[in-house]
């Protein structure tokens, strides 16, 4: 410490030196060089489209998590001036000189940096020396897949930062004196951080359950202290590990929904309610439609298999040719297609076969799942038809076509049963977006379906629409889905075509609340799951910790660099026997305590399960539930619960160094603590081998990447020059 007298002021600083160095050593090792390489490093061509997306304000699901992460990743677009206007299409595409590459990584740089003095100071809050703690910092600054996982525009470095201020918070306020209130600041900084690990990822959820049980038990052990109001400290640690929380969990949607307000490719996941609060797109066509389709509503049908361009069920004033190009006759009546843009002779109307008004009766009849309709073309008034009569391109299905009486012995065959496909109920209404439907042709049972294949030029090169059996059609092409809907209510045919070319938009305010949005867009997150494929660096759980595995992050276009997610092997070996030894002596010294021998005071005692509890608590929390998971996974999912094993190594030898020194003589001590140099040795010599994959320089030949390759399962890649 140094002190500073003028008087009357006398100020004194004291600064762990040991702290400082190895966060100097975090900065470096993290933020030098960042913009290397410039091009796109594995899942930043995920992580990029939401932050273009946030920069354009348009909104976005994603259901592998919250979005403050995003957020994170997007304020460092922001700062460095980027406008979103990069296409995020593949693994290796270059950034342009007008994308600031350092900003878009130094976030997660800087929260993969914090994490060394976190870890530092952590240790010395489970009570253990400041030699232990700079073994633990060693072991994460010296980590290479940590390091790696931290200079991109990735989010576990920001989650394990989040993790670790949480549990280091919690105890900060444990170890304080019970007599501070300025301890409960600590309290509420945990509480802060267990919502921002959650923000980040879901997985962050478990450790806060975790920080949750540890303080469970510490609030245990105080009743009955009459020195303190158990109450107040129980309200106050509800207060600041449970509600706060929740709280800002709910916060970082009130953002994220704040932020995206104008619409986007996943508008049709949400409820159209949902779809009006956005701004464009969508919603401004269909604010303020009826929600219930009826007898007589005017609608535009756009197929649910025509993704992820849009198509809508189409007629237009010319029939099928007589005969096709290989010489099939056709029924020559008029085409149905769909139509990839919007028009007016996507307009259909629904037509009670019983009655012959077009129009919607007061009160309107809603159509529900099993009804039989008729579908009447809005412009030309032809009745949706299907016969037995081929199909211009797919011979195997059923013609669609706009019934026109030629009186050559070819009756009208217009009835189709309504079945929606998404019911709750066998008397569900049909509704406008939300109910996707099926319409099955009365008289041959067949299925309206888009073939998806382009007609020749006598149909305009739009697509064929078929009916098709249900056993042989694919169910995800069936589906059908009102889009526009209004209640007609023109009887003449030259009023109904002027109500068709008018807009649909109808001047409704339609606000939806924040918490109706809140809701539903958890419930969406939770439910609405993208298809996992199979991924070539894909790994299961129990691979992680024998490290059989690797990812190749990043491959120069021409020469040997790269950049791959591998961990320190040293270290990490280390960390596994140390999470073995934990639970060994573990149960060793709860069989002695059991049969009466106290091998430890209880003070040590108290250490030595606070360490268990934190540490491997941590690592158990952080990786059983990937084994229960069947989503693609990857190694590094694995590294927050690595950090944990980094945490216990070093405190564990110093409590077995400690536990030793009563039976030990100065030759002992001394080869342990050769044994110990030799061992931070390795690992930083392990560091330093594997350096020209963490940072991609300086590049290697074929030879010397063969001889990275210390494992047979690990997938390194070379050029042969």
């Amino acid at each position: 410490g140094w002190t500073c007298s003028i008087l009357p002021l006398v100020m004194t600083v004291q600064m762990d030196l040991v702290l400082l160095l190895v966060s100097v050593l975090a900065f470096w090792t993290r933020l030098s060089q960042l913009s290397y390489p410039n091009a796109v490093v594995f899942d930043e061509v995920y992580y990029g489209q939401f932050v273009s997306l946030y920069m354009k304000r348009v909104f976005f699901i994603d259901d592998s998590g919250p979005p403050l992460g995003h957020m994170i990743l997007a304020l460092g677009a922001y700062l460095g001036g980027f406008d979103g206007n990069f296409v995020w299409n593949r693994i290796g595409a270059e950034y342009p000189s007008s994308v600031n590459v350092w900003s878009l990584r130094l976030l997660p740089a800087l929260c993969g940096a914090l994490c060394v003095p976190l870890v530092y100071l952590l240790t010395l809050e489970l009570k253990f020396s400041h030699l232990s703690a700079l073994g633990a910092a060693l072991l994460l600054l010296l980590e290479n897949s940590l390091i790696v996982q931290s200079r991109f525009m990735l989010l576990e470095s920001v989650l394990i930062f989040f993790v670790l201020l949480a549990v280091f918070s919690y105890l900060r306020f444990h170890n304080a004196p019970s007599c501070s209130w300025f301890r409960y600041g600590w309290l509420l900084l945990s509480g802060a951080s267990c919502a921002a690990a959650i923000g980040v990822k879901y997985m962050g959820v478990f450790s806060h359950l975790l920080l949750l049980g540890v303080a469970s038990l510490h609030t245990w052990t105080m009743i009955g202290d009459r020195t303190l109001n158990v109450c107040l400290q129980c309200v106050c640690r509800v207060v600041c590990l449970l509600v706060v929380p929740v709280l800002l969990y709910v916060f970082w949607f009130y953002i994220h929904l704040s932020i995206l307000n104008r619409s986007g490719p996943h508008d049709q996941l949400m409820s159209s309610a949902f779809q009006a609060s956005l701004q464009g797109g969508l919603s401004r066509i269909t604010q303020g439609q009826p929600l219930e389709v009826a007898y007589g509503s005017q609608v535009t049908l756009r197929s649910s298999a025509s993704q992820p361009i849009p198509c809508w069920l189409h007629s237009h004033k010319a029939n099928y040719p007589i005969r096709y190009e290989n010489g099939r006759g056709s029924s020559h009546q008029q085409q149905v297609t769909c139509y990839p843009f919007k028009d007016v002779n996507n307009w259909w109307i629904i037509k009670d076969p019983s009655r012959q008004e077009l129009v919607v009766s007061s009160p309107p009849r809603p159509i529900r799942h099993g009804d039989v309709i008729q579908l009447v073309h809005g412009m030309t008034s032809r009745f949706l038809n299907s016969h037995d009569v081929a199909a211009p391109m797919s011979p195997h299905a059923q013609e669609i076509s706009g019934y026109i009486d030629f009186n050559v012995s070819m009756p009208a065959q217009n009835l189709w049963r309504v079945e929606v496909s998404n019911r709750d109920s066998e008397s569900e209404v049909w509704k406008t977006i939300l109910s996707e439907v099926r319409l099955v042709h009365v008289n041959t049972s067949a299925v309206l379906k888009l073939s998806g294949v382009s007609l020749p030029d006598w149909g305009f090169r739009q697509l064929e629409v078929v009916a098709e059996k249900l056993f042989k059609a694919h169910s995800s092409s069936l589906g059908w889905t009102v889009e526009e809907h209004r209640y007609g209510t023109s009887e003449e045919q030259k009023e109904r075509e002027a109500e068709l070319h008018s807009p649909t938009h109808i001047d409704v305010d339609r606000k939806i609340s924040f918490w109706a949005k809140f809701l539903e867009l958890q419930w969406k997150m939770l439910t609405v799951k993208q298809e996992d494929s199979e991924h070539k660096y894909s790994s299961a759980p129990l691979e992680w910790i024998t490290m059989e595995t690797n990812i190749a992050y990043w491959l120069h276009p021409t020469t040997n660099a790269q950049i791959h997610l591998i961990g320190n092997p040293v270290s990490w070996g280390v960390a596994n026997l140390c999470l073995m030894a934990y639970q060994l002596l573990a149960a060793v010294y709860l069989l002695r305590r059991r049969r009466g021998f106290k091998d430890l005071p209880d003070g040590v005692w108290s250490q030595f399960v606070c360490l268990g509890c934190v540490c491997v608590g941590g690592w158990l929390v952080n990786f059983v539930p990937f084994l229960l998971m069947e989503k693609t996974l990857f190694l590094y999912h694995y590294l927050p619960a690595q950090c944990y094993l980094y945490l216990l190594s070093p405190a564990l030898l110093e409590h077995f160094s400690d536990s030793q020194d009563q039976s030990c003589d100065a030759t002992h001590r001394r080869a342990l603590c050769m044994c110990l140099s030799a061992g931070l040795l390795s690992v930083f010599l392990s560091y330093r081998n594997f350096c020209p994959l963490t940072y991609g320089s300086p590049e290697l030949s074929a030879n010397q990447l063969q001889a990275l390759k210390w494992r047979d399962t690990w997938d390194i890649l070379y050029r042969r020059h």
